[in-house]
């Protein structure tokens, strides 16, 4: 029988004499070799890692996947399996989509609340604009530093008012579908 632990590097990241096999070769249940594909990527500190990526893709499919790329892609593969997985375990029917969809709905909440307050500016400088053109001040502008109204806000420009915004947060926690 050929000894492969003393073999010289190339090793696929398994120490020489490593005393334990990686998460793969643990729940496979089988002798995790020197050139392992899945050493690298599932190391036996973190057996849930591969436990959810078998689980939704089948360790021979996610063997055949990381024999298919080149050495330097495979670290993102896995991690695109392992996020995929973990979101089919959490959620079995939609997966990343309704993780995906819950942050769309988010974007659209905070998007429609962003307008109402660029709308609320714009109609705050209005109703300014007229109030002081009704005291016969024009409104301030950049090409015009010394009127009347700029020396009546000071030499530096103070916001009128200032606003904050208040986000529904309880809402994000939950997902379109129940």
């Amino acid at each position: 029988m050929k000894d492969t632990s003393s073999s010289g590097g190339g090793g696929g990241g398994r120490k020489q004499g490593a005393p334990s096999p990686c998460a793969a070769c643990k729940l496979l249940r089988r002798r995790c070799a020197q050139d392992c594909v899945f050493a690298p990527y599932f190391p036996a500190d973190e057996p849930q890692k591969f436990a959810n990526v078998h689980k939704v893709f089948g360790a021979s499919n996610v063997n055949k996947m990381l024999q298919e790329l080149p050495v330097h892609h495979r670290g993102d593969a896995v991690s695109s399996m392992v996020y995929e997985a973990n979101a089919r375990v959490r959620d079995p029917v939609y997966g990343c989509v309704g993780a995906i969809s819950s942050l769309q709905q988010q974007i659209d909440v905070l998007q429609a609340q962003l307008a109402l307050a660029q709308a609320e500016v714009v109609h705050l400088r209005v109703r300014q604009n007229a109030s002081l053109s009704s005291h016969g001040l024009s409104p301030a502008s950049p090409s015009n530093s010394d009127s009347p109204s700029s020396k009546l806000m000071g030499s530096q420009p103070k916001p009128i008012f200032e606003m904050d915004m208040s986000v529904d947060q309880g809402s994000f926690g939950e997902t379109m579908w129940c």
